[in-house]
């Protein structure tokens, strides 16, 4: 099978496309610097020309509220035309979970309305929607320092490592299209300040971590299931003090 996958020299588009090549699929791994765009439109035609499936993982290079939407609605416009004209039988989008209940949050609202332009366009689709990956754990709390105290709400938190996050999108991608939305999260769930405390420790952060239920996640409040499923997910096998043991977070 043909499957484009956009934004494939990423951090979740690397593994994609090496788990499904390992499977035996055709995948194009699709970006700016390969000459396909969906930004501009450049070489999507052509490139998902004989495509069955199409995997959106691309990603704004800016979080500015703005800019984020500006991005996502016009990469998912220019992708439907290019999935119609070209007969693509079944788009997934990878999303996050909770991506429609923290309204303040600019990028949030920016993947809700990338997912609304997935369900209108007609094309048969599945999206899966992510908690935050535990590659991002040095950002995050990054965003939450105040000096040498990091203020991070107790809201319910349960972080996927990269490494789980890109075989069960192959999987949503090889499986026919749900018209709807897949969860997917690590296996641990705990406090967010906790999470973050975790974090710091394994990789020698003196920061003292604060619990404030009135810290806000990239602008937007988090109550305790905010981020989180709030029914069934598939769940990934590496948790935390795993992948803290396997990997050299970035700080």
């Amino acid at each position: 099978m043909k499957i484009v996958v956009i934004g494939g020299t990423g951090l979740i588009g690397t593994r994609t496309v090496a788990n499904l090549r390992a499977r035996g699929h055709e995948v194009v791994a699709a970006s700016p610097k390969s000459g396909i765009n969906s930004i501009t439109g450049e070489g999507l035609n052509e490139a998902l020309a004989g495509a069955q499936v199409v995997i959106d993982l691309a990603n704004s290079p800016s979080f500015e509220d703005s800019a984020v939407l500006a991005f996502f609605e016009a990469s998912g416009r220019n992708l439907a035309a290019a999935e119609a004209a070209t007969g693509v039988r079944h788009h997934v989008a990878l999303s996050i979970v909770g991506t429609d209940r923290t309204p303040e949050n600019g990028y949030f609202r920016a993947k809700v309305a990338q997912e609304r332009l997935i369900v209108a366009s007609g094309i048969p689709y599945t999206i899966v929607r992510a908690t935050q990956f535990m590659e991002f754990l040095g950002g995050i709390a990054a965003s939450a320092a105040d000096g040498n105290v990091l203020r991070v709400s107790p809201g319910l938190f349960q972080p996927i490592a990269a490494d789980d996050v890109a075989p069960l999108v192959a999987e949503a991608a090889l499986a026919p299209p749900r018209n709807g939305i897949v969860e997917i999260a690590g296996p641990d769930r705990a406090p967010f300040n906790e999470i973050v405390a975790r974090y710091l420790k394994a990789v020698g952060d003196p920061r003292e971590v604060v619990r404030d239920p009135e810290a806000r996640y990239f602008g937007g409040r988090v109550e305790e299931h905010s981020l989180v499923p709030l029914s069934e997910a598939r769940l990934g096998q590496i948790g935390l003090d795993e992948w803290l043991r396997r990997s050299k977070p970035a700080s």
